[in-house]
């Protein structure tokens, strides 16, 4: 059997999402090339995780392209997907590769982490100055509190209490679980009621062809909903993603995960702002959101709201922990969900000490499952017509992970990836940074762009004339 057979029969991951999907397997030989191996090493099946969510979004944007009439540059009817594991390993490996004008940013911020407690771990998350600030005033340190001043800390007290104490002032911290702790508790079990991937008809709407070049509104932050929309705009979309100039993003973030997207600044909490983005949402094709459920409700952006006032608008919703349960409204990132579930312990060297995964995996794992459910709602939008919502969470990515048989091929990590980079110049400094995860035939072999100024974007669609100053 070739490699592009057993993709589809043996990578699990694809194999599950193919019906939210609408593929059948016999697409998936047809039309995916996938060379064998594995380039992140882990205990977990991460390759496997990685490879199948990239080949997802190939294959959902190689069927979109080839719905008439398609997107700008038609691919060839006979069009693969070629996904690489190397390359997909560089991808998702990309914040601990990018230089900026020859310098590596640090993925994390200094207190940013794991620390050890009175009875254990718990893992920190203060890259944003927001998340800092609130992280310090529970431990109760001043805000030029360094790395060591939060280890003093946080060793006199529980682990517990460190994260309700963190939780409770907003803040990101939790206690690191073990994988049969974690799967016993409430918050797993609220995991457990969703699909990896959710591609749901939510009522009638008249079908829409697939325009030339979907509009998409991209409300999301950090990785996973950036990753996804970047995906989107790397298969031709208008991606406009939209921020509050209140909370600016980090740098290296925005060089990351913004290539190919447009950025425009609004603030919501202004009338204005607000009638301008309800006016970009009257144009769109997309809304794609990353926020806590419930963050953008006042805005008129609930989903059932949604539906009702935007029909023909696919609404895509990302999160740390799904909708509901006991931590449905608690802020998270992949490495928070990695110390919850129980992967940081099984990832640990020595039993005891709590290591990462080589990649940021459920982010961008995540992010690729969202974009691939949101391409194939497009599609069943043109087709049979309907109102159409798409939901990933980061929590039940890694219960795939922790649940899955698969076992990875051994791992060869990649010692070179300069094949796998690209390099740009920009107003930043010169960027270089990973090539997107895959390719397909007739399409790009890199993002459009890459160093636009964040929030340096007119509020409009691209194909609006430009407003004279």
């Amino acid at each position: 059997m070739g490699a592009a057979a057993s993709i589809g029969a043996v990578n699990p991951l694809l194999r599950e999402v193919l019906p939210a999907l609408g593929l059948e397997p016999g697409y998936v030989a047809q039309r995916l090339d996938v060379r064998p191996g594995n380039a992140l090493a882990a205990a977990l099946p991460v390759g496997t995780l990685a490879t199948g969510a990239v080949a997802a979004a190939a294959l959902a944007g190689l069927a979109l392209r080839s719905v008439p009439p398609g997107s700008q540059a038609p691919l060839p009817a006979d069009a693969r997907a070629h996904v690489d594991p190397r390359q997909v390993a560089v991808a998702f490996r990309n914040d601990q590769l990018q230089t900026v004008h020859g310098v590596r940013e640090a993925g994390f911020a200094p207190l940013s982490g794991f620390f050890e407690a009175r009875d254990g771990w718990v893992r920190t998350h203060a890259n944003y100055p927001h998340h800092l600030d609130r992280l310090v005033r529970a431990l109760g340190l001043p805000s030029s509190a360094t790395r060591e001043d939060a280890a003093a800390a946080i060793a006199t007290r529980a682990a517990q209490d460190v994260e309700d104490a963190v939780t409770r002032d907003h803040g990101i911290a939790v206690r690191v679980r073990s994988l049969r702790e974690w799967m016993e508790g409430e918050p797993a079990a609220a995991v457990d009621t969703h699909p990896l991937l959710a591609v749901t008809r939510l009522g009638h709407a008249p079908s829409r062809p697939v325009p030339e070049r979907p509009r998409v509104l991209d409300l999301t932050r950090v990785i996973a909903g950036p990753v996804a929309t970047r995906t989107l705009a790397y298969l031709g979309c208008d991606v406009l993603r939209v921020d509050s100039p209140r909370m600016p993003e980090l740098t290296a973030a925005h060089l990351e995960t913004d290539a190919g997207k447009r950025s425009t600044l609004l603030d919501l909490h202004d009338e204005h702002a607000r009638r301008r983005f309800h006016e970009l949402l009257d144009g769109a094709d997309v809304l794609v959101t990353g926020y806590r459920p419930g963050a953008l409700d006042a805005y008129g952006l609930e989903p059932r709201r949604l539906a009702q006032s935007h029909p023909q608008v696919v609404h895509a919703a990302l999160s740390a922990w799904t909708p509901d349960g006991p931590w449905g409204d608690r802020r998270g990132f992949d490495s928070i969900v990695q110390a919850a579930t129980g992967i940081a312990l099984l990832e640990s060297p020595d039993g005891s000490r709590p290591r990462a995964l080589p990649a940021q995996a459920l982010d961008h794992a995540t992010g690729y499952l969202l974009a691939a459910g949101i391409l194939a709602a497009l599609r069943h939008r043109g087709a049979t017509g309907g109102t159409w919502h798409v939901a990933a969470h980061l929590a039940r990515t890694a219960h795939w992970l922790l649940r899955t048989d698969a076992v990875d091929v051994p791992a060869q990590p990649v010692r070179d990836p300069g094949p796998w980079l690209v390099r740009a110049r920009t107003e930043h400094g010169t960027v270089v940074q990973a090539r997107p995860a895959f390719e397909l035939d007739g399409g790009r072999d890199r993002f459009a762009w890459v160093g636009k100024r964040w929030g340096g974007d007119e509020a409009r669609w691209a194909d609006v004339p430009q407003v004279s100053s």
